[in-house]
């Protein structure tokens, strides 16, 4: 019986094992997937000249672009483009783009990377100063240890040296891959913490704490002297809710100390232009930042910073758009656990979350994450097992 369907094909490893289920030769296979690979690119902010002549190779070649109206005449100064092609059209026009004047060879480089960034990439193991993280191969798991009297869901449980010991083995024992040790609260109108305190609440646990577990350990401060203390005492990874904004010196601690760097999106109001396209340029220009002061290019991970500086409609926008990370071309950091998204949205207190905390793990892995932060380290273990067997298994099975 003759039978028609639609087969969903995201990138080329997709596309490539498709052509084989049919019988496809291999010279077909490797000339055929980028044709099977559709992409939507939002340039943003292009010259007229730079619009006209993308648009009229992208029509040459079967693909298309939108523009704003009046770029045709030059009568607007700067326009956004969508453009809209199969891989195959993209690096076709690529091609005659870099022999092209008015930064067309720069734009034409920047849309191969940013294609190249949407595949997916194979499992790699990131160093963190003696311990390894691999990634891309399953969801790794970041358990929550706060030292602060005052954090949004489990202020006080923690901020005695036995109880954040405790607290830091029974995650461990339940799966973390990490464990986030953080001496302030960064909830909506939380009171800063001098440095002194930061240090007090901090160093001790985790002097102790690099003896006593085999994971890597990371600390989430925006201070640069706490990130060097924490190092010193032999912490693995820096967690920057600033992505180092707030102290310039955070990236040369990184550097000097030769450790991954966790950059999360954030700012003060939620006024944006373009909600995604903001947080990517904040991420992106925060990672050339940290490269610029020596920090490795393959120990950058980038967080979307939900619930920092978002609305509760933004925040569900982010989630929804995730995906969109992917275009920096470095692993993507999750942290939803417990937030107020959810409970605004189930109007549920802090310690009736979990299975809504499962639901945004869940989707997030669906939409790319690789790494997510937890409160409830058994819990999301197990959705996270389950989400990657269906999410991960067309890339790695």
């Amino acid at each position: 019986m003759k039978s028609i369907r639609c087969v969903e094909i995201n990138d080329r490893l997709e596309a490539e094992k498709e052509l084989e289920a049919i019988g496809c030769d291999s010279w077909g296979v490797k000339h055929m997937a980028g044709k099977a690979v559709f992409r939507v690119l939002k340039l943003k902010n292009i010259t007229p000249t730079q619009a006209n002549i993308l648009k009229q190779e992208m029509l040459a070649n079967g693909g298309e672009g939108a523009v704003a109206r009046g770029t045709i005449n030059h009568s607007v100064e700067r326009t956004d483009m969508l453009l809209m092609g199969t891989e195959s059209q993209y690096y076709k026009v690529c091609s005659k783009l870099k022999i092209q004047p008015f930064g067309l060879k720069e734009l034409a480089e920047k849309i191969e990377q940013t294609l190249a960034n949407l595949e997916p990439y194979r499992p790699r193991v990131m160093e963190c100063r003696g311990k390894a993280l691999e990634l891309g191969k399953r969801t790794l798991v970041m358990g929550i240890l706060n030292l602060t009297p005052d954090s949004f869901s489990d202020g006080g449980k923690y901020n005695t040296e036995d109880r954040a010991l405790e607290q830091a083995h029974k995650m461990v024992e339940e799966g973390a891959d990490i464990i986030d040790v953080g001496g302030e609260s960064t909830r909506p109108g939380h009171q800063p913490v001098p440095l002194e305190e930061e240090l007090r609440r901090v160093i001790p646990v985790l002097e102790k704490l690099v003896k006593k577990i085999d994971v890597p350990i990371s600390v989430d401060t925006t201070k640069a002297e706490v990130a060097r203390q924490a190092l010193e005492a032999g912490a693995h990874i820096i967690n920057d809710v600033w992505a180092g904004q707030a102290d310039s010196q955070m990236f040369k601690v990184a550097a000097r100390y030769n450790v991954p760097v966790i950059l999360m999106h954030n700012r003060e109001n939620t006024e944006y232009d373009d909600l995604m396209a903001d947080i990517l340029t904040f991420l992106e220009r925060a990672a050339e930042q940290a490269v610029q002061a020596g920090v490795a290019r393959d120990k950058i991970i980038v967080d979307p910073g939900i619930g920092f500086g978002k609305t509760y409609q933004q925040n569900l926008e982010v989630m929804n758009r995730l995906q969109e990370l992917k275009v920096l071309g470095y692993p993507v950091l999750l942290g939803t656990s417990r937030k107020s998204m959810i409970g605004k949205t189930l109007d549920l207190p802090v310690d009736q979350r979990v299975e809504g905390t499962a639901a945004t793990v869940a989707f997030g892995i669906a939409k790319g994450a690789d790494i997510v932060r937890v409160h409830d380290v058994k819990e999301m273990i197990r959705v996270c097992r389950m989400t990657d067997a269906m999410a991960r298994r067309n890339i790695h099975g």
